[in-house]
């Protein structure tokens, strides 16, 4: 028996020296772990006093900076809209001309609302093409809405649900809630694509050298709540605007314009001036040219002496409800438009309307989707038929 022991021995001690290797190697891993966190899981965390709120500085507070009163918010407002006007260049827009409409299309949609393409003036030699919807229970005067179509050719096809991407069927969605709704073709899209491509502002800037693409598209829209006014079924206290994308920059534009749009809800509008490594896309030379005039300052890196803060502003009293995303572009400057809208909301807060101004924050990039789509169909409801703004 003893010799049978000494000869597992040799198996015996290299069971035994494998474990110990095992256990070193263990051993080591182990004591290259940070000792600090075993440490901080021993230890309480450090004591958190209790404090008043920072005040939030930024230079968006630029908006009301030394404004005490109302009194002091509307002086310094009518030199911001002066800044604006002069932005857009309005100063050089056409003479307006009679509205001459004509319906060129009527359907009936679900029973539930009538579809119409219709026509109108809107320079002398030219014609602007739209969708209306008119709610077929609609019995008195009530509620409608300018719908803003984003950088789509068939923009107006598109915010009639006659497009696949349902998601951006504005005019559909708000007239099966009972609105009456009308959605214009951009000035380069849809009717009217020049033989340059859609969205290409080359002729448009040839006619027009003094005037601005923005100054173009919101004196249109200014003439699509005209159209809307000529309707018996409709309120003239209560007309809205929404818009996506372009659509969303448009309606930002146009409530600032247009004081008859009550209410106004944009979605994934573009990004400022400042804070923005892109804002020479605001006046580049190729394709669609924003506000041309701007550039040679942007190139010498100068901004306009007016922000998308205080057009913004400009709808105070008013209703107006910003949706956006943090990864829509740029995530630094979309984080911006957080800390821009909290000094919006001061403006409102000076003409006593905090209730009439709102944003919604998410992470779902460029879209509209199913929480945006209600949330501006709630907010326009709401706001359009709460007490009209004087």
């Amino acid at each position: 028996m003893q010799r049978a022991k000494s000869k597992n021995r040799p198996e015996k001690l290299a069971k035994i020296a494998n474990f110990a290797s095992v256990f070193l190697h263990l051993y080591a891993a182990f004591s290259l772990l940070p000792t600090a966190t075993y440490a901080q899981e021993d230890s309480s965390p450090p004591p958190r006093p209790v404090s008043s709120p920072p005040a939030i500085e930024t230079s968006w507070s630029d908006l009301t900076d030394g404004i005490e009163n109302r009194d002091q918010w509307l002086k310094h407002k009518a030199v911001l809209r002066r800044r604006f006007l002069d932005l857009i260049r309005d100063q050089h827009k056409p003479v307006k001309p009679a509205l001459d409409l004509k319906v060129h299309e009527d359907v009936e949609v679900d029973g539930i609302y009538r579809r119409k393409l219709i026509s109108y003036a809107v320079e002398e030699d030219e014609r602007a093409h739209a969708y209306l919807a008119i709610p077929l229970d609609r019995k008195e005067p009530g509620a409608a809405v300018v719908a803003l179509h984003g950088t789509y050719p068939k923009g107006k096809e598109q915010a009639a649900g006659l497009e696949p991407d349902k998601t951006r069927a504005h005019l559909d969605h708000l007239a099966r809630r009972g609105f009456v709704v009308i959605a214009p073709d951009h000035f380069v899209a849809g009717e009217r694509i020049p033989p340059e491509g859609a969205y290409d502002t080359t002729r448009f800037h040839q006619r027009h050298p003094e005037w601005t693409a923005v100054g173009k598209f919101t004196y249109e829209h200014s003439i699509a709540v005209d159209v809307l006014m000529t309707l018996p079924e409709v309120d003239p206290q209560r007309i809205g605007a929404m818009g996506h994308s372009l659509g969303g920059q448009g309606t930002i534009f146009l409530a600032a314009y247009d004081e008859r749009i009550k209410a106004a809800a944009c979605n994934c509008a573009a990004s400022f001036f400042r804070y923005n490594d892109q804002v020479k896309e605001w006046s580049r030379d190729r394709w669609y040219v924003y506000f041309k005039h701007i550039r040679p300052g942007l190139l010498e890196g100068k901004l306009p002496p007016i922000d998308f803060h205080e057009v913004m502003a400009l709808t105070a009293p008013r209703a107006l409800l910003d949706i956006s995303a943090v990864n829509d572009g740029v995530e630094a400057t979309q984080r911006q438009r957080v800390l821009m809208n909290l000094e919006v909301m001061k403006a409102f807060e000076l003409e006593n309307a905090a209730d009439r101004f709102a944003f919604f924050v998410h992470g779902k990039k460029h879209s509209v989707p199913e929480e945006s789509r209600e949330l501006m169909a709630s907010w326009l409801k709401s706001q359009l038929n709460a007490e009209p703004v004087k």
